[in-house]
């Protein structure tokens, strides 16, 4: 399931920037989304911040429905305001970034456990593109497989379609 925050007009040539949030250790989630400024903590040198890296581009934030709730306030007020404010400092930056975000949990169901912000799935399911599993359309196995090998294309033995289109 992908959840569209907005279908703004295409950025060609801008940055994506994809972030698995399941690997983002919720001790530093707040630091490699938003930044953090020099001496903000032991060692710190200022960084940026994974949304300030997507600046004028995308965002893609996959398995979102793992953020740590301690950080998904922080990530509703950065959708609304637009600004992002680094660990340390006190002046929000601004930050035009599209979002687009990507989750295999229920969120709904997520929100309904009060696992998951409900006005955080609000702000992101405003577009949302349910993507049904491959099991359920087998007709775009060799599709998928042969886009996947790349030119030049090997031809596959039709008992080798077949177990492909067959397989659960």
């Amino acid at each position: 399931r992908w959840v569209v925050d907005s279908v703004p007009p295409k950025r060609p040539g801008k940055p994506l920037v994809a972030v698995n949030c399941s690997a983002i250790p919720e001790s530093l989630a707040e630091s490699q989304l938003f930044g953090h400024l020099a001496g903000a903590f032991s060692g710190a040198v200022a960084r940026p911040g994974l949304f300030r890296a997507a600046e004028g581009g995308t965002l893609f934030l996959d398995e979102v429905g793992e953020l740590p709730q301690a950080i998904q306030p922080k990530f509703l007020r950065v959708l609304q305001d637009r600004m992002v404010l680094p660990v340390g400092g006190t002046t929000p930056v601004a930050c035009d970034v599209r979002i687009v975000a990507a989750t295999n949990r229920d969120l709904r169901g997520a929100v309904d456990e009060q696992r998951f912000r409900g006005d955080l799935y609000a702000r992101l399911a405003q577009h949302t593109l349910a993507i049904a599993p491959v099991r359920e359309r087998r007709e775009d196995v060799l599709l998928l497989l042969m886009n996947a090998l790349g030119e030049p294309r090997p031809r596959l033995s039709p008992a080798l379609a077949e177990a492909l289109l067959l397989h659960d």
